[in-house]
């Protein structure tokens, strides 16, 4: 029942947490600061309720690791949420952001010096050339869009570049990130939740250096038009509720996920990850009408065989086939 209820919040929460942000960004495309403030300060306050006993329990793993690995995950998540204020379209967002496959291949290759299967590497280079043509067919987007002169066509075009090289950068620190996390958790165990709180407490006192664009927005949405909440009745300004209800489902998207990987296996949770991507992928083109060519179809589609090739789906679920079969015939 548990794996099956956080699927649910899983798709429910993350899907709904990348159309508010959508509509946060195309209304406000520098708004990425005031988003990630707000979500970070949610999960904040309500772990330090509910998990730190109102900072009476000790951390199992010492502040001064969570120091390092908040540096890293507030990097991330800014670096993240300000490319979508550089040219960069939501459905190419996350189709770069699903590349975290092979940042984690080429790290785990030259930090933690493993090794890789064929299958592996070749599902590698099927995630490379899908993000590689969903780029290059933007970067195509940007320059045709942007030809009122040649000035505003190469600046258009620069922001862009900026943009995937934010992208870039985020995705290798999300991936080191990882494996430090990684053997932290090996040295003093999984402490998901308490990790949670730390990765978005700590970092609060670092959103001082970007409070003048935290307060110019919170301005900016005081001035949207009023909008009044079904059932609750509430009237309040429309880009604040945007806010509100994408700071309540990306809680419910976490929580969703920290369920899936104490209750199933890690390629369920990718499995499950990748398949909400994809699902927040067609809803946004779909609905908000995102430039999406067939290219983009393909590319899209290398990833995702890519991504499902490297979780070896096919042969876990032959290997749980046969295993049923065996049961069957001692019964």
């Amino acid at each position: 029942m548990r794996p099956a209820f956080a699927v649910g919040l899983v798709f429910a929460g993350c899907c709904s947490n990348v159309i508010f942000l959508e509509l946060l960004v195309r209304k406000h495309p520098g708004c990425g600061n005031i988003v990630t403030f707000a979500q970070f300060l949610f999960i904040a306050v309500e772990g330090f309720l509910f998990e730190t006993d109102l900072g009476r329990r000790r951390p199992a793993i010492p502040i001064r690791y969570y120091a390092i690995m908040v540096t890293m995950f507030f990097t991330v998540s800014v670096v993240n949420n300000y490319a979508l204020n550089l040219n960069i379209a939501m459905p190419l967002h996350m189709i770069f952001r699903s590349g975290s496959l092979i940042a984690n291949m080429i790290l785990g290759i030259i930090i933690l010096k493993k090794r890789y299967s064929i299958f592996k590497y070749t599902s590698i280079a099927l995630v490379s050339v899908g993000i590689f043509i969903c780029t290059f067919m933007s970067a195509k987007q940007v320059s045709s869009q942007s030809s009122l002169s040649e000035n505003d066509g190469f600046q258009a075009f620069a922001w862009w570049l900026l943009g995937i090289g934010a992208l870039t950068f985020a995705l290798l620190m999300s991936a080191r990130m990882g494996i430090f996390q990684e053997t932290l958790y090996k040295q003093f165990g999984k402490h998901s939740k308490e990790a949670l709180f730390y990765n978005h407490a700590l970092p609060l006192p670092g959103f001082i250096f970007l409070a003048s664009d935290i307060y110019e927005h919170a301005m900016l949405f005081n001035k949207s038009e009023l909008y009044q909440v079904p059932v609750v009745g509430v009237t309040m300004p429309i880009m604040w509720f945007y806010l509100l209800m994408n700071v309540i489902t990306q809680y419910v998207c976490i929580r969703g996920v920290f369920i899936l990987t104490t209750e199933c296996a890690s390629l369920t949770v990718t499995l499950v990850v990748t398949l909400r991507k994809f699902v927040s992928l067609i809803f946004s083109i779909m609905y908000f009408q995102n430039p999406f060519t067939l290219w983009h179809w393909l590319g899209t589609l290398f990833v995702f065989i890519g991504t499902l090739m490297y979780t070896e789906v096919w042969n876990n679920l032959g290997a749980s086939k046969s295993q049923l079969s065996k049961e069957d015939k001692k019964n």
